[in-house]
């Protein structure tokens, strides 16, 4: 029984003017949000000189904080661990030289208050430039 005689069948067909309203609304979306930076600068063009650079590098003082507490200046040890000793030990490394840095050495089970003393014993002989020494780990 057919009771659709006359009538054929309609094709199905899909609807593109809704997909299109979409893409143009996620379109519209990404234009907005989206962020323009302007690049302000001047292009300059810098002079040249072919004088040579200065070679005078900061002398370094390597101090050496052992784990059991013991200083050690420039490979020479400073006999008693008190602040006064090792600014006497710093003095006579940085001798006349224009503003050394102090670079210090610290074992990993060295006393906190070890390094403390020596940070403050190149305060007490007026050298101002202090750095730490470390090793990367092994991967």
């Amino acid at each position: 029984m057919n009771f659709q005689r006359g009538r054929r069948r309609e094709d199905p067909e899909i609807n593109l003017i809704p997909m299109i309203d979409v893409l143009l609304v996620v379109l519209i979306f990404l234009m907005v949000t989206t962020t323009y930076s302007k690049f302000a600068g001047l292009e300059i063009n810098l002079p040249t000189a072919d004088a040579q650079q200065n070679k005078d590098q900061p002398s370094e003082i390597n101090v050496v904080v052992t784990a059991t507490g013991e200083v050690v200046v420039n490979k020479v040890g400073v006999g008693a661990r008190d602040v006064e000793s090792i600014s006497a030990a710093l003095k006579r490394s940085a001798g006349s030289g224009k503003e050394p840095v102090v670079i210090i050495n610290a074992d990993a089970k060295a006393a906190h208050q070890s390094v403390i003393d020596v940070m403050q014993a190149a305060q007490q002989a007026g050298l101002t430039h202090i750095s730490f020494a470390t090793q990367q780990t092994p991967r």
